[in-house]
């Protein structure tokens, strides 16, 4: 069974007074007069501060999915998992320093026209078509399954059943044009979210006793976030060498993060924006993690660590909060699989037919092509979560990293050799988004399912796999830059180079008193 036995009518009652206001604020939202300011609501035109460039980040990063996987992974093994926010930083420091006045001297809006600039129509395309495979798995499947584990978990239902009632509500959403309304409310939701977590942090370690007995009641290595070599699940090796990969590929190169630095006033507010969500990720111990571990000792031994996070709300919350915060989790996962089939719909229907297919296709034309396209969408990501479902001896955070592990390693190989060496060509490029893309998913196909790591003790550890493969696209990609007899470059690109600005004083300021916060946070959680 479910946690819905735990459920009482004051909780019903609020679930459904919840989803009545989000239905009426949806209809009204798609039967208002359009004023043509639409428009300026997603283009943000250059406007953004700091402040918001950071808030809209760390609200894309964290998610409900975030926060069910990170409870799990604090229950099982303590803080190390806060490494996959903290290690970060150095990452984003690339993004405002290396990447971001790149991108913003070429003057473009996205990511694939960028890579066109350089090496053309050709690499545009398929970078398009590894963006359309990126939204499918990463963003629409995994936030599905967050989603679906959720539900099965309240109603205890089957995953396909809940994954199904998901996909409804969301188009039932957006058939109300409900996603406008949930835009709307969604950064409500988010420090709705943020102050949820922050009460369980403060309930749990009233129940526990305080922080000093929390950290006698846990295993020691629980507060390190260095693990020796032969810790069989984050050894700092893997941690070390592998999520860089995934972190410059995230932070670096995706369209849904990189869109906030593109819509900054000028490059100092991006870059101190993007410095701004290094600092917010140093609350994901307090307000993520650490829920795990106080599940951990007021409820040890639950048979699956992924259930962490709504044992500590049905639990800890009086009657009438577990409504709200489940109705608030599923809402704002029904708000990011919307988004995500919507930036689906758009990538394909703009870049793949308008552009390759049918250039002279009506407005008609388009919106059909565009609803088929999330019909599509919603198919692959039902079979797709059944598939994820399937994996075995991995927890919610794991299955996450390791499929973002083995979509990254061409993107980030590409990328890297763009901006720092100019003598990167377009074969090389070609070859690492095309094939190296069908080899890097193959071997993720291989370890998650065909010949699983928790039956299979050949395979190295999933981190490692993915930096291995990076390593490998990289040497074959310089490999066939160097042998390449004609090599192409574009006098756009040259430009473009003249107008980057140089980081001022306050940027380096703001990332140099980063720096010494985090060197400090791993010299404080290594010395035990």
């Amino acid at each position: 069974m479910g946690i819905i036995e735990r459920l009482t009518p004051l909780d019903y009652f609020i679930v459904g007074l919840y989803l009545v206001i989000l239905v009426i604020i949806g209809y009204r939202a798609s039967f208002s007069k359009r004023s043509g300011k639409d428009e300026t609501l997603f283009l943000a035109n250059k406007s953004l501060g700091w402040a918001s460039i950071g808030f809209n980040m760390w609200g894309t990063n964290v998610g409900p999915s975030m926060l069910l996987a990170f409870a799990s992974i604090g229950y099982t093994t303590g803080i190390v998992a806060v490494n996959f926010d903290w290690y970060a930083f150095i990452f984003l420091f690339l993004l405002a320093i290396v990447f971001a006045p790149k991108y913003l001297a070429a003057k473009v809006s996205t990511m694939p026209e960028f890579m066109g600039n350089r090496y053309g129509d050709s690499t545009q395309n398929i970078l398009a078509w590894y963006a359309l495979i990126k939204i499918l798995i990463s963003w629409l499947s995994l936030g599905l399954f967050a989603g679906g584990f959720l539900v099965r978990q309240i109603l205890g239902i089957p995953m396909w059943q809940s994954v199904t009632v998901l996909v409804a509500f969301a188009g039932l959403f957006t058939f109300f044009g409900g996603l406008k309304a949930i835009a709307k409310v969604n950064v409500f939701q988010m420090i709705l979210l943020i102050g949820v977590s922050l009460s369980l942090t403060i309930l749990g370690l009233y129940k526990v006793g305080g922080i000093g007995t929390l950290y006698h009641a846990t295993p020691g290595h629980f507060w390190n976030l260095v693990q020796p070599a032969s810790d069989p699940q984050y050894p700092w090796y893997a941690i070390l060498l592998g999520y860089p990969v995934a972190a410059v590929a995230f932070f670096c190169t995706d369209q849904s993060m990189v869109q906030s630095v593109l819509g900054a006033k000028n490059l100092e507010q991006g870059q101190l924006g993007v410095s701004f969500i290094g600092w917010l990720k140093i609350l994901s111990l307090p307000l993520f993690i650490l829920t795990g571990v106080l599940c951990y000792v007021l409820f040890p031994g639950l048979k699956d660590p992924n259930e962490a996070y709504m044992t500590m709300v049905t639990n800890l919350f009086p009657p009438g909060m577990n409504g709200l915060v489940i109705v608030v989790l599923i809402a704002v996962l029904v708000g990011t699989i919307g988004s995500s089939l919507n930036s689906l719909s758009t990538v394909f229907t703009m870049d793949v037919y308008v552009k390759k297919i049918n250039p002279q296709a009506t407005n008609k034309q388009m919106i059909a092509v565009g609803r088929l396209t999330v019909i599509a969408g919603c198919i692959f990501a039902v079979l797709m979560v059944l598939a994820i479902d399937g994996i075995k001896g991995l927890n919610l955070f794991d299955v996450f990293q390791a499929v973002l592990g083995f979509i990254a390693p061409p993107l980030s190989v590409v990328f890297l050799l763009t901006v720092c060496w100019k003598k990167t060509t377009r074969k090389a490029v070609n070859f690492t988004l095309s094939i190296g893309s069908a080899l890097s998913l193959g071997v993720g196909v291989c370890y998650l399912w065909i010949w699983p790591a928790a039956e299979n003790s050949f395979w190295p550890h999933y981190l490692v796999l993915s930096f291995l493969i990076f390593v490998g696209l990289l040497l074959l990609a310089i490999l066939i830059s160097l042998v390449d007899t004609n090599p192409s470059f574009y006098e756009k690109n040259e430009m473009h180079e003249a107008n980057i600005q140089q980081p001022s004083r306050k940027v380096w300021a703001s990332w140099i008193a980063l720096a010494l916060i985090m060197i400090g946070l791993y010299i404080f959680f290594n010395g035990h």
